[in-house]
Order: C-alpha cells, then structure tokens, then sequence
C-alpha cells in the first residue's frame, strides 16, 4: 500500500489505495474565468476568499491554486494567493502552475507539505522542477505527456510516467511522494479514451505503486449535463483504482458520486460519512416509532 502525505500546517491529508477517495477543489483558477482573472491581476482576491470559504464548505479534501493569468506576474500572485488560502482554511493546497518561478514563490511561502502541480516527461522540466520537489520536501503530480505530445497510446503515457518515477528516484524522491497524472481526454471526441484511463490507473498501482489523479472535468468537455458525465467518470475511476481528482466540488452529483464510491469500495467505515451528510433528520418523539419499525422490517426480511 502506497500513502502519499500532504499537509498543511495543522491538518494533513493522505492519498491511498485503501483510503478514501481525496477531493481537490478546482474553483481557485482564473483559466476561462474573465472577471476572476481581471480582479487576481488588480489585486482583489475576494472572489478567491468565496470560492475557497465554499469548496471548504462542499467538502473538499485539499484545494488546488492556480494564479496563471496572461502577462501578469505569476509568482507574485501566485504566493499572495495561497498566502491568503492558507489563512482561511486549514486544508492542503496543490499548488499549480507551469512556470517553476510560480512554483518555487508558491513553495516558499506554503505552510506545510504541498503537492506540486506539476512535473510533465519533458527532460527540461524534470531538471528544473524535480529539484524543488527534492528541495522543499513537497510531492508532486507527475503528467504522463513529454516532448511528443500526449499519446492516446496508454502504454505510452504509462512508460512516461515510469520514466518520471525512474528520474525521481534519481534525486532521492520516493514514488510515494509522486501522484500521476493519466491524462483523462475528452470522451466525446475519443471514444475509448474512459476504457484507457481506467487500464493506465490499474497499471500504474500494480506495477508502479505510485497514487494517481487528473482533471476529471475534462472528460466531459463539450458535452451536455457535463456534471452528470463526471459523475458517471468518477464512479468508474474509483472502482478502478483512482486515488484523488481535482475537480468541482460544489456540484452536488459530483460529490454523491465520490461519496457512494467510496461507500461501495469500502472506504466509508458503517457508511458513516453518508449517512452524516445525507440522513434526514428526526422529529422530537419520532426517534423510537423509526426503530420499532426498522426492528419490524428486519424480522421480516
């Protein structure tokens, strides 16, 4: 069984085979989102403050930041950002971009241990951002794409993703401290590409023992009900190994789908954390007519 620890400065967060299913909010991100990016870049970090205080609230497990906004200085809000999240809530953060200035100012200033988003198979990359992992301590999302691209070849994504393992280890980075990235692709424009996604995250837990995740939003890109795809995606990415998704929390059919999964692999001990958040609740005087009853339907049944 491999754990992959993240924390924060108070709370930690560990992703596993044998664990429940990590929730990352992917809400603090000004990518196609034009009035966040104008007030991120103007310095007006309150739209961050609501989106943080409401995926906390959704139930997010850890939070990912991103601050890539177009000729803006990346770093700097990046670092101002998780900076502000961090006196919100006690979450873990991933901290997301791909500009390694951004990812070390993201690094310096974060409380705890973070996951790093990301490393890609490019060697260029693995010789710039491999050593910040190594320097702070921190884990890191590792993207199963290189110099030629993406593949829709899983045995070609699963041999970059083996290479970047291969390449940790070399500065003395455990392959607990790495969770990769499989690459989900829009189902709509590649039909296989779920049937692919769910051989790679089965391949990778059994041959490299490493946690996995993606961006489970964008297998439902261009498509009607996208919340009802990545419902469906995400039930079926459990069931197969799928360790953590960075994805919308605040879509109720999202988190029932996390949250049943998890249930049915057997990751909800009693089912307690379904039935705390989905019970209804009991009228005064109500309490011991529903257990007469409950008690009649078992001796029935």
């Amino acid at each position: 069984m491999t754990d992959t620890v993240i924390s924060s400065a108070s709370k930690e967060i560990i992703i596993g085979f044998e664990r429940p299913f990590v929730m990352i909010g992917e809400r603090i991100n000004p990518t196609g989102r034009k009035l966040l990016s104008k007030e991120m870049a103007e310095g007006d970090f309150s739209r961050v403050e609501q989106d943080t205080l409401a995926q906390v609230a959704a139930g997010a497990h850890m939070l990912d930041v991103n601050a890539g906004i177009p000729l803006a200085d990346e770093p700097k809000i990046l670092a101002e950002t998780i900076k502000l999240v961090q006196s919100l809530t006690d979450l873990p953060l991933s901290i997301d971009s791909s500009i390694v200035a951004a990812l070390e100012a993201g690094l310096e200033v974060y409380q705890g241990k973070a996951l790093l988003n990301s490393v890609t198979g490019e060697e260029e990359r693995l010789e710039a951002v491999l050593p910040l992992v190594k320097k702070y301590g921190c884990a890191v999302v590792a993207i199963s794409n290189d110099e030629t691209g993406i593949s829709e070849d899983p045995d070609v994504r699963f041999e970059v993703a083996k290479k970047i393992v291969e390449h940790a280890a070399d500065y003395g980075i455990p392959s607990s401290d790495i969770v990769v990235d499989p690459l989900v692709m829009p189902i709509g424009a590649i039909n296989s590409a779920v049937r692919q996604v769910m051989s790679l995250v089965r391949r990778l837990q059994d041959e490299l023992k490493v946690n996995t995740t993606c961006g489970a939003s964008n297998v439902s890109f261009g498509l009607p009900n996208r919340n009802g795809v990545n419902a469906a995606f995400l039930t079926m990415a459990i069931a197969s190994g799928l360790t953590s998704a960075i994805t919308n929390p605040l879509h109720e059919p999202v988190m029932q789908a996390v949250m049943g999964a998890d249930m049915m692999m057997g990751n909800d001990p009693n089912c307690a954390s379904w039935i705390r958040k989905y019970r209804e609740p009991v009228a005064d005087g109500e309490g011991g007519e529903r257990r007469e009853r409950g008690r009649r339907r078992a001796r029935r049944g």
